[in-house]
């Protein structure tokens, strides 16, 4: 039995199994992906990480594995299929048919986000298509680039963009806004956005990086990115029975990661946040793990 179980080995989860290990807890991280890192692996640059300027998504996910692989932690290449509690002990059963038992989980599944689904998205993904303008936006300055989607993610994705390429389209499929009226004014008044509403984007294509985008309603716009931000699916549901979780099915926790259910924790994109980006999600894992290391010591005792 383990004294932690980390689920996801992205930026939260090897932070936590980090500062467990380094508390001298008895720590494994479970992840379904060879040598998965999470979504950091789809950014082409990272710039905005303390300390670490321009550095791509693949190499700041590695260097992350590698420290938490230094420190002696165990990394299981594995999915976890269930999860029970027993009113003691967590249980957790995997696709190999192994089964784990642990005294807390460190839960940092992530988030998937949606898709267009549209012909070319996954061809041109990683060249000129891409779900996080933060991360890859800088790639485009002095560039036209599209964002897709309605809501607080697609609006401060085009106002970022707006400060780094020549020209930005804000393409919403309804007619009304769902993100933040304030900031939706400011790009009405900048004079290189255009916002084009009641329309989708039909197909992406281009000559080995993306070119151009086709909306239904006819317009073709030449862009050399596409920033699609139309929501993400929080991988909640495997503890769903465990946590309270907000309309969109984020599991809500604050900077602790304590949840409602003893001995589980929330680490990450996947619980309630504001900003979800690589040094936050980095913090996460920190608070958590240091919740979950006050529990081992006193929730016991409780």
């Amino acid at each position: 039995m383990f004294e932690s179980v980390v689920i996801g080995s992205g930026p939260a989860g090897l932070s936590a199994a980090l500062y467990l290990k380094r508390a001298g807890k008895n720590v494994i991280v479970i992840e379904k992906e060879y040598e998965g890192t999470g979504q950091i692996m789809q950014s082409i640059c990272v710039e905005n990480y303390l300390g670490l300027p321009s550095v791509s998504g693949e190499t700041l996910g590695e260097r992350f594995r590698q420290h938490v692989l230094d420190t002696g932690v165990l990394f299981l290449e594995d999915e976890v299929q269930k999860i029970l509690y027993n009113g003691n002990i967590w249980n957790l059963s995997l696709s190999s048919g192994k089964s784990i038992e642990a005294e807390t989980i460190l839960y940092a599944a992530g988030t998937v986000p949606k898709t267009l689904g549209i012909p070319g998205e996954r061809e041109y993904l990683g060249r000129g298509i891409s779900y996080y303008a933060y991360c890859d936006g800088s790639l485009y300055g002095g560039k036209e680039a599209a964002v897709i989607g309605g809501g607080d993610t697609a609006l401060d994705d085009a106002l970022y963009l707006s400060e780094l390429c020549r020209k930005v389209y804000l393409i919403h499929r309804r007619a009304e806004f769902r993100g933040n009226e304030a900031t939706l004014e400011i790009l009405k008044k900048r004079e290189n956005v255009e916002i084009i509403t009641e329309s989708s984007v039909k197909r992406a294509e281009g000559h080995k990086k993306l070119e151009m985008i086709f909306l239904d309603n006819g317009r073709e716009l030449s862009v050399s990115g596409l920033f699609v931000a139309v929501g993400s699916i929080p991988a909640s549901d495997m503890i769903k029975d465990y946590v309270e979780r907000d309309l969109n099915g984020y599991v809500i926790a604050k900077e602790d990661g304590i949840t409602v259910a003893p001995g589980l924790f929330v680490a990450g994109d996947v619980r309630t946040k504001k900003l979800r980006q690589v040094i936050t999600a980095a913090s996460d894992g920190a608070n958590a793990a240091a919740s979950a290391i006050n529990y081992l010591k006193y929730g016991r005792e409780r």
